[in-house]
């Protein structure tokens, strides 16, 4: 079953107590995948019991979807025991690279948009659906630098993953703002050129700004509110593709729970609003 098309949460520990006292009215909790690849214990209690009452989507982390070593077996295979055990309704990964040589660099790094890569990524994806037996979302990411071997446009590039593999996409807003403000580039230019046909799921995060000589560089570092300009990007991609699972990313100076369902509404709010002018229209 898919995510419903309504406003989720990153799930945060701290919050349990209040999440099963207040039995909140979100469409879905996300999870990362890597924090539950143990056996058990307190994270797999919580988790089976917010599962048991919620839609839940896995987000992984490590993967190395763009890396050019194959893809780890040991962490693939975790990755099926707890897509199994929990059946989620969405799995996501990143269109970055994170390991090399055996080394885990914690981190989520770019890669060059060239032919060699879209083959390397699409054999991943692939290898990937076929292990889990499902679908996954890919999203894009927020990035520091380009690459002068760069022959491809990064919407075209996840375009054709999706044409090769038949994934989705997850569509990151805050990302897009990120990159383009970084880059100098237009947001809107870069969503209108977007596969949105593709998009499984949304995300919005809050970002950190630094004033450079050059000017602004922000930071993907989802320790903040969604900023208004995210909102306003929000909105435009919302009047394209109608309602989508749309889930707050807040991972780091975790707010307090009504904090975080107070973004959580603003984003439903806008859902809602456009799921009532469809019925409109349609009566």
């Amino acid at each position: 079953m898919p995510l419903p098309a309504s406003a989720g949460v990153g799930f945060k520990p701290e919050h349990f107590d209040q999440i099963r006292a207040s039995a909140p009215c979100v469409g879905f909790f996300e999870v990362h995948a890597e924090n539950y690849m143990g056996a058990g214990g307190l994270p797999h209690h919580q988790l089976g019991q917010l599962r048991h009452d919620h839609a839940l989507s896995l987000h992984g982390v490590g993967l190395s979807i763009g890396g050019a070593d194959a893809l780890d077996g040991d962490h693939l295979s975790k990755l099926k025991a707890l897509c199994d055990r929990y059946q989620p309704d969405s799995f996501s990964e990143h269109l970055a690279w994170s390991s090399h040589g055996g080394d885990y660099l914690n981190d989520l790094l770019p890669l060059p948009y060239t032919e060699e890569t879209l083959a390397q990524v699409c054999r991943h994806v692939a290898r990937v659906q076929d292990v889990l037996g499902r679908r996954m979302l890919l999203e894009n990411p927020s990035t520091y630098v380009l690459f002068d071997q760069s022959t491809i446009p990064e919407t075209e590039f996840l375009a054709d993953v999706v044409r090769r593999t038949g994934c989705g996409l997850l569509l990151d807003v805050n990302n897009v703002f990120v990159t383009a403000t970084n880059h100098r580039t237009n947001p809107l230019a870069y969503l209108a050129a977007f596969p949105i046909e593709a998009v499984g799921e949304i995300h919005l995060g809050g970002h950190a700004e630094e004033e450079l000589p050059s000017g602004p560089l922000l930071i993907d570092a989802h320790g903040t509110p969604v900023a208004d300009p995210v909102w306003a990007l929000y909105a435009a991609v919302l009047a394209r593709t109608g309602p989508v699972p749309t889930l707050i990313e807040w991972d780091n100076d975790v707010p307090p729970w009504p904090d975080l369902m107070a973004e959580a509404m603003r984003a439903q709010t806008l859902l809602d609003q456009l799921s009532e002018a469809s019925l409109a229209r349609a009566s």
